[in-house]
């Protein structure tokens, strides 16, 4: 089986993660976001995935390769300029089989593909959208079907007296190639604006899945994301690596440490007295973490240096940055690649501080 992914944006919601990484290889808990979906793909059969890359293409081929660590071909494709979800996958139609799926490259879930699949294959259809419910439908547009799951219409940003249904569209699809060819190459198109609604009546199905579903464009939606897998809310890899009790620690991690899991702590990780690491918190690789600090429901990325009594809650921390001794981060504050952070500092209120700059200690000028 195969599928073509659509990662052709530059993630600019989540920044400051993706100012110098795209978005398909920021790390989430352990391992590249994309490495999320393949092995997803890879565990119902696909074999073969084509990547419609756009931003930084060359920086995602370096951190992925050909695929083989997957158990996959991986191949990639690079848009000219941005041609929207149909305008990519036309672009890509010559690399495509007569039947394959497509995705959204922004979404973390564990949709059952093979039953979409088969259900693809049982009803003849053209195309089938994965479809997960919501329980706030009038922030989403939303998909409406037939008893026998033929979708007979969509309705975007929908009033209270229009909601029929909590089903949205998923942005996994089972396609057949032919969809594509009234597309014109090379001009811009949305798949679901300039052909799903052509094909209601005609070969359009959707498949509700009783699913975990997470399009983790925001740095509030990547702490989720983070949460779901370390509590097992996903089934991923990681859930499987952390087992029976929620922790799993790296290797060559030296210093003594309260660790209050589900936790995960990188290779060589340097950990002082008296920290205290957990509940929900990541340790990248070589992360350096000061005494007495604490770490809980946050992200800290490799390489970064926490300084003695730091609080971090509900943050994310760049790699190599370096936090001052006694800076609280808390509120979804997110500080970029590198940065530098003084001692004494408060940061919150979801603060973005960018790679490249410098925040001078508290009591500077006093």
């Amino acid at each position: 089986m195969q599928a073509l992914i659509l990662v052709g944006g530059e993630g600019t919601r989540l920044r400051p993660l993706t100012s110098t990484v795209p978005k398909p290889v920021v790390t989430l808990v352990d391992r590249p976001f994309m490495a999320y979906m393949l092995e997803w793909l890879s565990s119902h059969g696909v074999d073969d995935v084509v990547l419609a890359c756009g931003f930084m293409p060359a920086r995602i081929r370096e951190v992925l390769g050909d695929g083989a660590s997957f158990g996959i071909r991986l191949r990639y494709l690079e848009e000219p300029t941005p041609l929207g979800t149909a305008g990519a996958a036309k672009f890509a139609a010559d690399l495509l089989d007569e039947r394959f799926l497509m995705l959204n490259g922004d979404v973390l879930t564990d949709i059952d593909l093979s039953a979409q699949i088969a259900q693809h294959e049982a009803t003849g259809a053209r195309a089938t959208l994965a479809l997960v419910p919501v329980h706030d439908p009038s922030a989403y547009g939303l998909v409406r079907l037939a008893e026998d799951r033929a979708v007979t219409g969509f309705v975007e940003k929908p009033t209270p007296d229009q909601i029929d249904t909590n089903l949205i569209n998923a942005g996994a699809y089972v396609l057949q190639r032919e969809i594509l060819n009234p597309l014109i190459a090379d001009q811009p198109s949305s798949i679901e604006r300039d052909v799903f609604p052509l094909l209601v009546g005609d070969g359009l199905f959707g498949f509700p899945a009783d699913a975990y579903w997470l399009d983790i464009g925001t740095p509030e939606r990547y702490l989720k994301a983070t949460f779901d897998i370390l509590e097992r809310r996903v089934r991923t890899l990681v859930g499987e690596r952390l087992g029976s009790d929620g922790l799993a620690i790296g290797e060559k991690v030296s210093g003594s440490t309260a660790v209050h899991r589900p936790a995960v702590i990188g290779d060589r990780c340097q950990i002082g007295a008296g920290a205290c690491v957990g509940e929900l918190a990541v340790l990248g690789a070589d992360v350096e973490v000061g005494e007495r600090a604490s770490i809980r429901r946050s992200v800290v990325l490799d390489g970064a240096v926490i300084g003695a009594d730091c609080v971090l809650d509900s943050c994310i921390v760049g790699p190599r940055a370096r936090i001052g001794q006694g800076t609280q981060i808390s509120g979804e504050v997110v500080v970029g690649e590198g940065v530098a952070v003084g001692s004494g500092n408060v940061l919150d209120g979801g603060v973005r501080i960018f790679p490249g700059m410098e925040i001078p200690d508290a009591t500077a000028g006093r």
